[in-house]
């Protein structure tokens, strides 16, 4: 006796197409749908297992669903003068309505109560000008991911510039003019307080310095004192300012 014709509905019908290249995992996708209003226990076996991953490869379909099965290759070293001879069968049988074990049923079915459907195995390879126009796409669209990453970051940088660190700079100025002005204001000070004739002239000054008797004790006088603090004060004002120009300059730099 003839078999029974699949009521099983295949999408797709003939054919599971893989395109590579074949260097990862390749998927496709079978879709079965029973439009039965019964139960349909189904299996799908291929002529060569140790090149595919089928989940799942079996299990029932309830009446009026579908199920999708993936079918996964695995990696080769594919040759384009080589045809496939790869070959999937789906196989079906009417599950019973007191179905409690799936094993049991396909145990249990005679010959002219299974269906199949048989699908070949199509590797396609992707043309060279598709690869071509793909690399040519790629290059096309990093560079003008570049360019407008490189611009952004530009604008970036100057509007950070010119609103953040020219303020900056302007603000650092003033407050080394205003530190500047007070070191000198100190160092007028220290001067007045050490030396009681301000009014003389620098003749005058030596003449009188020159006259009192020179101390015996190796402690320098404090107008001494007063004169090695007031260059040294200023050399530190000069370093000061001399450093913060030169992070300022070095911050325009870069």
């Amino acid at each position: 006796m003839a078999r029974q014709e699949q009521v099983l509905l295949l999408e797709p019908q003939h054919e599971l197409k893989f395109r590579g290249p074949f260097t990862d995992v390749v998927t496709t996708t079978l879709k079965l749908s029973n439009p039965t209003d019964r139960n349909v226990c189904f299996k799908v076996k291929t002529t060569a297992p140790r090149r595919y991953c089928v989940r799942p490869n079996s299990g029932v379909i309830d009446a009026g669903t579908s199920i999708n099965v993936s079918v996964m290759l695995q990696p080769f070293d594919y040759d384009p003068n080589e045809k496939s001879k790869h070959k999937f069968m789906v196989q079906s049988v009417l599950a019973p309505s007191d179905m409690t074990d799936m094993e049991g049923v396909w145990k249990d079915a005679k010959p002219e109560e299974l269906m199949d459907s048989k699908l070949r195995c199509v590797f396609e390879l992707p043309a060279e000008n598709e690869k071509t126009h793909d690399l040519d796409s790629n290059k096309i669209l990093s560079s003008s991911v570049l360019k407008s990453e490189s611009s952004s970051l530009s604008k970036s940088m100057s509007s950070s510039l010119d609103d953040g660190e020219v303020k900056k700079i302007v603000e650092e100025c003033k407050r080394l003019q205003v530190e500047v002005q007070r070191l000198r204001e100190e160092n007028k000070q220290i001067r007045t307080v050490g030396f009681p004739y301000p009014q003389e002239d620098d003749g005058l000054r030596m003449r009188k310095t020159s006259a009192m008797p020179a101390p015996h004790s190796s402690s320098s006088s404090p107008s001494a004192m007063v004169k090695e603090e007031g260059p040294s004060t200023r050399m530190l004002a000069l370093c000061v300012l001399f450093l913060v120009i030169g992070v300022i300059i070095g911050k325009l730099v870069l």
